[in-house]
């Protein structure tokens, strides 16, 4: 008879979040599925588990899968764990669910933590209904059309951002949605410096290139409120351009960051920034 794959959420970094179900979990299964081996090390260490401990991540081989289907199909059972909040959730591990569901393996969900919930009780923003964007593309005609989306979605909706590239979406998003939409930037959720700062896009832009962040970020961003065909982006275009020609940045350069952070045609955000004086 196959083993259980059991997906576990595991601490956004307060080890107290973790529930009783989960720690049971972790403690009895034969073998671990971990994002980081390293992360998850210490928290097995700290429930006293030793299970057998093996890395499955966004890179691994497609011979690991298969590894962990072996040993589900032997009879033993795997907890799946990312290295913070529930497995799959813009993290590793849904080919490793689809692959057991598809191998007749038994696939249990073990609740808890979750940085884009946690984000959405504390932003003072709608959650009855949200987007979920995850990361966005670093750059190109995917992340120009997600931020399109962004903009003109009615409800609420959610992005996650490394640190180093906080303040370029926060000024993609203001151009797209217009600096005065209201955001939400959730840092090191359930952590010792957790930080929380509402404002306007503008604002979490200054603020952040002032003070940049560290760890950990979860980004809520106010929905616009009715339903809409798509904002018409000229205005925001043209203050961007304008603020980034004061800094000295080149018009070619300006106009390809238009072109990529609000889904104009090269030739639209080309003439456009010629137009500026």
């Amino acid at each position: 008879m196959p083993g259980t794959l059991y997906v576990v959420a595991t601490p956004l970094g307060n080890l107290g979040d973790l529930s009783a179900r989960a720690a049971d979990v972790l403690r009895r299964v034969p073998v671990v599925a971990a994002e980081d081996t390293r992360r998850t090390r210490g928290l097995l260490t700290h429930l006293g588990a030793t299970p057998q401990l093996l890395s499955y991540h966004a890179h691994s081989q497609e011979r690991r899968l298969d590894t962990l289907l072996e040993i589900l199909q032997e009879g033993r059972d795997v907890a799946l764990v990312s290295d913070a909040g529930t497995p799959a959730v813009s993290d590793p591990g849904t080919d490793l669910v689809a692959a057991a569901r598809e191998a007749g393996v038994s696939v249990v969900p073990i609740p808890g933590p979750s940085a884009v919930a946690t984000a959405l009780s504390a932003a003072g923003l709608k959650g009855d209904r949200y987007l979920f964007l995850g990361f966005l593309p670093r750059k190109g005609g995917e992340r120009a059309r997600l931020l399109a989306r962004a903009a003109g979605e009615e409800w609420s909706v959610v992005l996650f951002e490394a640190p180093l590239r906080l303040v370029d979406l926060l000024q993609d998003l203001a151009a797209a949605c217009g600096g005065d939409r209201r955001g939400v930037v959730a840092r090191e959720l359930t952590k010792l410096h957790e930080e929380l700062r509402a404002g306007t896009l503008d604002d979490l832009a200054h603020y952040y290139s002032e003070f940049p962040p560290r760890g950990e970020l979860t980004i809520v961003l106010e929905g616009r409120g009715t339903p809409a065909e798509g904002p018409d982006r000229t205005v925001a275009a043209r203050e961007r351009a304008t603020a980034l020609l004061a800094e000295g940045v080149t018009r070619r350069e300006v106009a390809r960051r238009l072109s990529e952070g609000l889904g104009l045609s090269r030739n639209d955000a080309y003439r456009l920034v010629m137009e500026l004086p």
